[in-house]
Formats: C-alpha cells, structure tokens, sequence
C-alpha cells in the first residue's frame, strides 16, 4: 500500500511538453538573430523568456506560431513541433495554428470596433458558433475569462479602443481566447500598463494557467519570478539557461545568468 501511495502524487508528475522547439535559428536577411535553439514549452505551466533587449527572446516567440512568416526575409530553420506535429511543415494552416497559438502584444491593439466584435471577430471567420446565441457565449465566457465582464457587460457596444489601457489589454486577451486556443503567447503584455493594471493582468495570467499554456517575454525580472513555473535566460541570440524559475534567480548555473539578474549587464 505505501508503494502505491509513493506512486500516485499527481502534483509531483512532470507536465508534458506541448512544444519542443530543436536547433533553431532565425535569420533576418544576412543576420542571425537566433542560434540553435533549443526549448520544452511544458503544458499548463507559465514559461518566462527573460533577456536584455535583441537578445531574440521576442524572435523565439514568434517563431511558435510563424508569426515571423509576415517578416519580409526572414528565414527559419530548425524543428518546431507542437504536439508532436511539425508547425513548419508545407500542408500546415497558419491561420488555424494562430487559432491554437494565440498572441497578445506588447501594446493593446483592440480593433476599431465594439467590445463585442472585437471578441466574436475570430470565433466568426473560423465558424465557431452555429447562431447568434452561440456567438454571444462565447463572447462574454472569453470576457469573463479575461477578468473584463463585470466591467464591461452594459457597454458591449461601445467601442474597444475607448476602455483604459489595462481594459483593453484584457480585451486583447479575451480576442485571442475566443477561438479556444491551446497557448497563449504575450510579447511583454504589461510594458505598456501601469502598476494597478500590471497586477490585474498577471493575476489573469496566473488563472489562465489553470486551462492554458502559457509563454511570455517580459523585461521584467520581478514579474517573471513572480508568475513564472519556468524561465529561459537568452543572450545573444542563445539559450543560456533553463530551468525551474526559483532555482535559475536563486541559483543560477551560469555566471552570464548571474551577472544578467543582479544587474551587472542587461
């Protein structure tokens, strides 16, 4: 009995990687801004790319869902699986990996139009709902799973780009859950923000965790450390390290790492 119960702690099993990204490099024109990368995304965990600024953390990000594909000249190389399925290869969808793998920029980017449509925009291009009632559930569980619903509900009309910064980041947010993604990508969602907003929005982060994956760039080393499970340290275009996020701010292997979070360089 007491090897079963050895056995059987759940919170003690390794989540699985959703994505393994092997060797890869990113070039734009003749420069490489990425080298021989190498990366696990584990499900249902926050994973912190952490770095100084062109050091290709926000490249590595893009390249998880080929949004460097819009990027005149710019060429990837390596092997991106996403469930085991290579993301790269000819007969794969763009629009319906960015449907799996949403994004949330660095600056709110809300359309100009109502709340409502700003969320059922997606779900409407991809046939998610059969009829307006359909459309409306998934609208306003998007918004509530965003944390914006009970601010919003008696605007939906009203246009997205009128709500604070803070709001429309959620909105942004709520846009990219519509379509039920498995991961969400946020290329530092809150450098824009101020700290109530800050806080609102990591709290957010934290909760979707619960049902999504999560990958995020942050300059901040406070709030990779507060909300993070995993942080990649990168420089020069280079994993330096990976790990658990306690152990990498606590007890880095690397002296780069080191120098990096005590703010001897960066």
């Amino acid at each position: 009995m007491q090897m079963l119960a050895d056995v059987e702690k759940p919170e003690k099993m390794q989540s699985k990687a959703i994505i393994s990204a092997r060797d890869v490099s990113v070039y734009y024109g003749e420069k490489k801004a990425l080298n021989g990368v190498n990366l696990d995304i584990l499900e249902n965990q926050i994973t912190a790319l952490i770095g100084p600024s062109g050091c290709g953390k926000s490249t590595f990000l893009r390249c998880l869902n080929r949004m460097n594909d819009t990027v005149e000249g710019c060429r990837v190389e390596g092997d991106i699986r996403l469930d085991g399925q290579d993301i790269y290869a000819p007969n794969v969808d763009e629009v319906l990996l960015r449907a799996r793998v949403g994004m949330v920029f660095q600056k709110p980017n809300p359309f100009p139009k109502s709340i409502y449509d700003n969320v059922a925009y997606a779900p409407r291009i991809h046939g998610l709902a059969r009829n307006k009632d359909e459309l409306d559930d998934i609208v306003l569980s998007s918004l509530e799973k965003a944390g914006l619903l009970t601010e919003v509900r008696d605007r939906l009309h009203s246009t997205g780009t009128g709500l604070s910064g803070g709001q429309q980041q959620r909105l942004c947010i709520a846009r990219a859950l519509a379509v039920q993604p498995e991961i969400i990508l946020m290329d530092e969602p809150c450098s824009a923000l101020d700290p109530i907003a800050t806080a609102k929005v990591e709290e957010l982060i934290e909760e979707l965790r619960e049902n999504y994956t999560i990958v995020i760039v942050t300059h901040s080393m406070q709030q990779a450390a507060r909300i993070s499970q995993k942080t990649a340290f990168f420089h020069l275009g280079e994993i330096v390290e990976y790990g658990e996020t306690e152990k990498l701010f606590t007890s880095p292997s690397d002296e780069r790492t080191q120098g990096y979070i005590t703010g001897r360089f960066g």
